[in-house]
């Protein structure tokens, strides 16, 4: 494992007064990066794990310069060990979001055993906290949609994606943890939205609508901004709060209005279509025919197309109870801001 060390910054101390220095795995993804510079801009001391060297190109270098970033990789149990030396706090991040079959083995390998692997070897280092990234998903979704609050039981059914089942199970592996003495905390955010790479993740809902897809789905989901996420995240760590989940949710809206206001932001055609249960089974079909010859994952699986036609309601309360004076960013507000963001990309790449 190589070392980057970035000389001259700071540590500093929660309120009980734990020193912190600061590992992230998943630092170079979407919501990963976006905790990375909620730390930084708070003066903390941060390590985060990468694989090659692509860095987020959505973060400013100054913020990427101020870290110490490591070769690791979760599955690798000696990389994770070297990784967490000297390491106060954890925030896990790292996971696979993936609805195609092709990648559903690696995904369980990091959302389960990768997940895993930095719970033992936190309890092993003894690690003072640990805060997990989970998801909504791993709440579990039932056919008939309706709400889900922290108190929701997994439930097997049809709606739940592969995804959702390995979020599921590697948050099992955190709460295992706490049982054998683990000072953790879960989030459990739904659909993350911001300024990242479009041609991936959540993101790549507004390229869509860039694009002027067509189509919109009948569904209702929740969203949030990705720097309410880091937000929270960073909140929780300097908490005294354990062995409790949380979920992170801004607004709920249906996907039509989302993709309403996306198209607005970006000065494009609103989708128009409505589609069905015939058609969305017709379209991904075509997506996996299409995927097979041209090796692309496809914009849409069976699993994807049944969580876009269900409509769940995710409740947000306790986590505005537990952190007085948090408040989540309007989805309107978020998207407009995003929205500006990816424009001025493509106003540069065509310049």
């Amino acid at each position: 494992m190589q070392h980057e060390i970035k000389p001259g910054s700071a540590t500093l101390s929660s309120p009980s007064g734990r020193a912190r220095d600061i590992l992230v795995t998943g630092g170079t993804g979407f919501l990963g990066s976006y905790i990375i510079k909620a730390l930084v801009e708070k003066g903390y001391s941060v390590r985060a794990i990468r694989r090659g060297n692509k860095l987020p190109g959505w973060i400013s270098k100054e913020i990427l310069d101020k870290v110490e970033w490591v070769e690791g990789n979760i599955l690798d149990v000696v990389s994770v060990e070297e990784a967490m030396e000297g390491i106060d706090t954890i925030i896990h991040s790292a996971a696979i979001v993936s609805f195609a079959k092709k990648d559903r083995k690696h995904m369980y390998q990091v959302n389960v055993e990768g997940t895993a692997n930095v719970v033992n070897m936190a309890l092993e280092q003894q690690v003072k906290r640990l805060v997990h990234i989970s998801s909504v998903a791993a709440l579990g979704r039932t056919a008939g949609g309706g709400q889900v609050n922290e108190e929701k039981k997994w439930e097997e059914s049809k709606v739940n994606t592969h995804y959702a089942k390995s979020k599921y199970k590697g948050e099992l592996e955190v709460w295992r943890g706490m049982a054998e003495g683990l000072d953790a905390v879960i989030l459990n955010p739904s659909t993350i939205l911001g300024y990242g790479d479009w041609h991936s993740s959540s993101c790549a809902i507004f390229k869509n609508v860039y694009e002027e897809f067509k189509w919109y789905s009948p569904g209702i989901n929740g969203f949030v901004d990705v720097e309410d996420v880091a937000k929270a995240a960073l909140l929780l760590m300097e908490s005294n709060i354990t062995e409790q989940r949380y979920i992170v949710n801004g607004d709920t809206w249906p996907f039509q209005q989302l993709m309403n206001t996306m198209a607005d932001h970006f000065g494009k055609k609103r989708p128009s279509r409505a589609t069905t249960p015939f058609l969305i089974a017709i379209a991904w079909r075509l997506e996996k025919i299409k995927s097979f010859f041209t090796g692309k994952k496809p914009l849409l699986t069976k699993e994807s197309a049944r969580v876009a036609q269900s409509k769940t309601y995710f409740a947000n309360d306790k986590i505005l109870k537990a952190l007085p004076g948090f408040s989540f960013t309007p989805l309107e507000e978020s998207i407009k801001k995003a929205c500006k963001k990816y424009l001025g990309t493509v106003n540069a790449l065509q310049r």
